[in-house]
């Protein structure tokens, strides 16, 4: 039988202002990196997309792509997708770039501090348009608050088979940490609860879960 082929994204994107200065977030990409290892482990195909980080890529993939922004970001998981038998998304993706991109430093004195910003693309949302029946989509939601709630949305909103919700700011887990704590909801309501240990071990239980859950039949773990 064919083996899982997993897609995983991780880490940040990085929406430049101009050659030098950007706007980001805190990710460090250890989550996804520590799953797309996990999931070769355990023998799975896979492709690790991964924005600006200085975490190591993991022996044992199959392909690793660096990308910058929330555009490439996007384009490289698109070109991807389809082949995939499951998207593991937990890259922090930027919700907002700058309007423009000046191509030239900005002086001090000529910043403009009242920038505009554009949306940046809902990849998950959109590459949900193009699921295929036995294709598999897991979300993450990094909340600061009503955390369960929130990833409930999410669930239904981007039609996620799965959505990893965790509290950031909290003291246990999230940006930057290399531990972690969260809730795994699941599209028929259920629940895995995974307590406070290291993000290796967390992707371990994790990719044993989705092992279980989604491929328990018809595919080689």
């Amino acid at each position: 039988m064919d083996k899982v082929r997993c897609l995983i994204s991780a880490g940040p994107t990085r929406e430049h202002l101009d050659p030098v200065r950007y706007i980001s977030n805190p990710s460090s990409g250890r989550m996804g990196t520590a799953l797309a290892a996990a999931a070769a482990r355990a023998g799975w195909r896979v492709s690790l997309v991964l924005g600006p980080s200085e975490v190591p890529i993991p022996g044992g993939l199959e392909e690793a792509v660096r990308v910058t922004s929330s555009d490439e970001m996007y384009s490289a998981l698109s070109d991807r997708f389809d082949s995939a038998d499951i998207l593991i998304m937990s890259a922090a993706v930027s919700d907002m770039k700058p309007e423009r991109f000046i191509p030239r430093k900005v002086k001090k004195n000529q910043i403009d501090f009242n920038l505009r910003f554009v949306p940046t693309i809902d990849i998950l949302k959109t590459l949900s348009k193009r699921k295929r029946p036995g294709q598999f989509l897991v979300g993450f939601a990094a909340e600061t608050d009503d955390v369960l709630n929130y990833a409930k949305v999410k669930l239904a909103e981007k039609n996620l088979d799965a959505v990893a919700a965790n509290r950031v700011c909290s003291g246990r887990g999230g940006f930057g940490d290399t531990s972690n704590e969260m809730t795994l909801i699941f599209k028929d309501g259920s629940a895995e609860f995974l307590e406070y240990a290291s993000k290796d071990s967390i992707a371990e239980k994790m990719i044993g879960i989705f092992s279980s859950r989604f491929f328990g039949k018809g595919k080689t773990l």
